[in-house]
C-alpha cells in the first residue's frame, strides 16, 4: 500500500493525472491459445487447466495485488488456422481471489473446438483487435501466444508481430515442445528458435518453453508472474 501511495504521489508531482482505480489496470493481457488439430483432447484439457490454475494461484494473485493499480485485465482467445480465431472469454478485470476463481469457472464451462492448421499470424491479428477493445487504461499491453507448432496458415507470423510491436504491444511466447509430427511432418526448425525469430517482440519480451503438455501449467504460472510484475526474462524452460 505504501508503495502505491508513493508511486501515485510521484505521478501527481510529475503532472500526471491519475485515472480512477476502476478505470485502470496494470497490464492488459490477451492469452492466445492454440487449439489446432495437432492438440488432442487430453492436451487441450491440460492447457485450460494450466491457465485456470495459474490465474487463481495465490502467488499470481499476490503479484497482481502488488502492482501500482493492483488489477489486471485478461481476455482469453483460442485459435487454429487463419479462418479460426475466437474470443472465448472477453475482457475480465482480475483484482482479487474471487475475481480469479470466477474467471476459472467461466473458462471451465466454455465449449471448445479443434480445427486443423496453425496460424500464429491470425492469432496475433485477432489479439490486436481484442487489445484495441480493452475497456480500461493499461500501463502495459501484452499478447501471450502459446502453440505447439510453427505458422503454417495465413501470412508470415513476423508481419503481425511487427504490427503489434508498432502499436506498443509486447508479444511473449510459450512454445510447447511436442515430439509428435504435425500432419506427418516435423517442424522445419526447433520451435523455440522459431518463436525467438518470428513471434516474440516488443519491450521486455520473453518466452518460457514448456517441454511438454504435462509441464504446461508450471510454465504458465511462471510466465504470468513475470508478465504481471513486468520483469523481462531470458528464454527458460519449464
Amino acid at each position: 500500500m505504501r508503495r502505491r501511495t508513493l508511486l501515485a504521489a510521484a505521478g501527481i508531482a510529475a503532472g500526471i493525472r491519475p485515472a480512477r482505480a476502476e478505470d485502470a489496470i496494470d497490464v492488459s493481457l490477451v492469452l492466445a491459445v492454440d487449439v489446432s488439430r495437432s492438440i488432442d483432447e487430453d492436451e487441450a484439457r491440460l492447457q485450460r487447466e494450466g491457465y485456470r490454475a495459474a490465474v487463481s494461484d495465490p502467488v499470481v494473485i499476490a503479484a497482481i495485488r502488488g502492482g501500482m493499480i493492483g488489477a489486471v485485465g485478461i481476455a482469453y482467445v483460442e485459435w487454429a488456422g487463419i479462418e479460426y480465431q475466437r474470443t472465448i472469454i472477453p475482457w475480465r478485470r482480475i483484482a482479487n481471489q474471487a475475481d480469479a476463481d470466477a474467471w476459472g469457472a467461466e473458462l471451465a464451462g466454455a465449449p471448445r473446438a479443434s480445427l486443423s492448421w496453425t496460424s500464429i499470424s491470425g492469432a496475433i491479428r485477432h489479439s490486436r483487435q481484442v487489445m484495441a477493445e480493452c475497456p480500461w487504461e493499461a500501463t502495459r499491453k501484452v499478447i501471450d501466444v502459446s502453440a505447439d507448432g510453427v505458422n503454417n496458415s495465413g501470412p508470415p507470423a513476423d508481419q503481425q508481430r511487427d504490427a503489434a510491436v508498432a502499436e506498443g504491444i509486447t508479444i511473449n511466447g510459450l512454445p510447447i515442445i511436442n515430439d509428435r509430427p504435425t500432419f506427418g511432418r516435423l517442424p522445419p526448425v526447433p520451435l523455440d528458435d522459431y518463436f525467438r525469430e518470428n513471434v516474440i517482440g516488443g519491450n521486455g519480451h520473453f518466452m518460457i518453453v514448456a517441454e511438454d503438455f504435462e509441464s504446461f501449467g508450471v510454465a504458465v504460472k511462471r510466465k504470468l508472474i513475470r508478465e504481471i510484475a513486468g520483469v523481462p526474462a531470458i528464454a527458460i524452460r519449464a
